[in-house]
C-alpha cells in the first residue's frame, strides 16, 4: 500500500463510516471526522482492522474554525493529504412552509458549508499530492419538492459546488466529482421511515415497503455499496474523471 491520506467525513455512521472502512484498503492513513467521537473510535477500530492508521478527529464542522482544525491535525500526524471525502451532514426533511430560518441554515451549515471550507483548506495540500475530492449530495437535487425543499436546493448547491471546484482543479491538478445517492438503508433512512409511518399512520414496516414503491426501485441501497463507488472514484482508473455528478439510485431518477 502506498503512503496514501485520506479525510473522511461523517465517518461515524452510515455511508461515512462504510466509505473509511472500505477506503482502509487503499489509503494508509485515514482521518476520521464527526461529531460523536465514541462511534468514531468504533470506525477507527475496523479501519485498524484493514491495516491502515486512523486518526480520530472529533469536529463539528459547522463552524469555521474546525476545517483548520481538521487540516492541521491532518498534516501534523501524515503530512499531506492525497483525498477529501465530503459525507458529513444532515438536513431535516421539512415541509418548505414549516421550515424555519435557523433550520435551513444549520443545515446548509454542516453539508455545504463544512465541506466547502474544509475543501479549501485542504487544496494547497491536495494541490501538492495532485489529489483527489468528493461531494456527497443526493438525487433530491433533481427532483425537489416542497415536502423537501431545503435538501433538495442544499444538494442542488453542492453539484454546483463540486463542479466549480473541479474547473479549478484542471488548473490546479486536483480531481472533484460529486456523487448523489438515492434511498439508502442507513440509521438516519430507518428514523425518517418511522417518522413516515407515524404522520401517515401505519407501521414501519408497511411504511418502509410503501416509501420503497412510490419511489419506483427494487431495493434500498446499501452504505457498502456507496463505498465501493467512492473508492471507484478515487481509484488511479478514474483519474481523468473530474467534474461529474454521479447518481447512485438504484434507478429512481429516470431523467436524462
Amino acid at each position: 500500500m502506498d503512503k496514501r491520506i485520506v479525510i473522511v467525513t461523517g465517518a461515524s455512521a452510515g455511508i461515512g463510516a462504510a466509505t473509511a472502512i472500505r477506503l482502509a484498503k487503499d489509503f494508509s492513513g485515514l482521518v476520521l471526522v464527526a461529531r460523536r467521537q465514541q462511534e468514531l473510535e468504533l470506525t477507527a477500530t475496523a479501519v485498524k482492522r484493514s491495516g491502515a492508521t486512523p486518526l480520530v478527529v472529533p469536529a463539528d464542522l459547522r463552524q469555521p474554525p474546525a476545517a483548520d482544525e481538521v487540516v492541521a491535525e491532518t498534516l501534523r500526524q501524515f503530512d499531506r493529504i492525497d483525498a477529501v471525502v465530503n459525507i458529513a451532514g444532515a438536513v431535516p426533511q421539512i415541509h418548505l412552509f414549516e421550515m424555519t430560518d435557523d433550520q435551513w441554515i444549520d443545515g446548509a451549515e454542516m453539508k455545504l458549508h463544512g465541506a466547502r471550507r474544509l475543501t479549501v483548506r485542504a487544496w494547497p495540500a491536495l494541490k501538492q499530492t495532485k489529489g483527489s475530492v468528493i461531494f456527497t449530495s443526493g438525487n433530491s437535487a433533481l427532483e425537489p419538492k416542497p415536502a423537501f425543499a431545503a435538501v433538495a436546493t442544499i444538494n442542488a448547491a453542492i453539484v454546483a459546488l463540486a463542479k466549480a471546484f473541479a474547473e479549478q482543479g484542471i488548473i490546479d491538478g486536483v480531481q472533484v466529482n460529486s456523487i448523489l445517492p438515492g434511498p439508502v438503508m442507513t440509521d438516519r433512512r430507518t428514523g425518517f421511515l418511522k417518522k413516515w409511518a407515524a404522520t401517515n399512520n401505519m407501521r414501519p414496516e408497511e411504511a418502509t415497503s410503501r416509501f420503497l414503491s412510490a419511489s419506483h426501485i427494487e431495493r434500498y441501497g446499501q452504505p457498502e455499496e456507496l463505498a465501493e463507488c467512492m473508492a471507484f472514484l478515487l481509484s488511479p482508473m478514474t483519474k481523468w474523471m473530474t467534474g461529474a455528478a454521479i447518481r447512485m439510485d438504484g434507478g429512481e431518477v429516470k431523467g436524462i
